[in-house]
């Protein structure tokens, strides 16, 4: 593919574009609004025709021409290949380990890759009261793998989350076993700095990309712990002109 040079990507693009990336040879992924319908979509309109996007709502074999408004938007009926009730989504398809990938997003990310999107501060009185945990949890525990999308900022990036809504490495090696759950678990972090991965032993993330133009001094400064660099750091190949244009397209730039 030929870079786009005519013009500059910005961070989102390049996060969005990053992840989509990663659905290259996947069959199916769980999706819900913003970023990662984003993301799939366009890896489904220039990486992979043939993925499979299912949304919380029920409907699978989605094809969304345009990023929908929710998930309940009536596009995505229109275009699935059928509906499900929510019970039957989480019980026979999530439960049981029929998605390959989940996005999920989340207010906070610790070093091993658990997430909060429940309060910010004391559970009694936060601060600020989150959406919740809606079926993250189970997504987390049950999909083949789950990719997660975030800002990266000091306060999205915590050292330890007072209130774990979603467990994702838990407290490093062994957690996810002991808590008997089927899935990876977070197999990448995309942010709109890099890409994380958990280190296969520690389980805590490591910086396995850096987006171009992002300084390493600044991806530290707005992560709360200290950071392991992997030895064999890559820079995200910028957005092409396909990528960019057919994501331009599709979120109406």
């Amino acid at each position: 593919m030929s870079v786009a040079t005519d013009t500059k990507a910005t961070a989102a693009e390049v996060q969005t574009v990053a992840a989509a990336r990663r659905l290259s040879h996947t069959k199916t992924v769980f999706i819900g609004v913003g970023r990662p319908s984003t993301a799939a979509i366009l890896a489904r309109m220039v990486h992979n025709p043939e993925l499979i996007l299912v949304y919380e709502s029920g409907t699978i074999g989605a094809k969304p021409t345009r990023v929908p408004l929710s998930i309940g938007d009536g596009e995505l009926a229109q275009t699935a290949d059928f509906i499900v009730s929510v019970p039957e989504m989480f019980n026979y398809w999530i439960g049981a380990g029929r998605i390959d990938v989940a996005f999920l997003g989340a207010a906070q990310v610790d070093r091993h890759a658990n997430l909060k999107s429940t309060v910010i501060g004391d559970h009694q009185h936060p601060k600020v009261r989150l959406p919740g945990a809606g079926g993250a949890p189970e997504i987390a525990a049950n999909c083949g793998e789950v990719m997660v999308i975030a800002r990266h900022t000091k306060r999205t990036f915590v050292r330890r989350l007072d209130f774990c809504t979603t467990v994702g490495h838990g407290d490093g090696p062994g957690a996810r076993e002991r808590l008997g759950f089927s899935g990876k678990g977070p197999t990448a972090v995309i942010t709109d700095l890099g890409v994380l991965e958990p280190d296969p032993t520690t389980k805590e993330l490591v910086l396995k990309q850096i987006h171009p133009g992002i300084e390493m001094d600044h991806v530290r400064a707005e992560t709360g712990w200290d950071l392991v660099v992997s030895a064999e750091l890559q820079s995200t190949e910028p957005p092409s002109t396909e990528e960019l244009a057919a994501l331009r397209e599709l979120v109406g730039r």
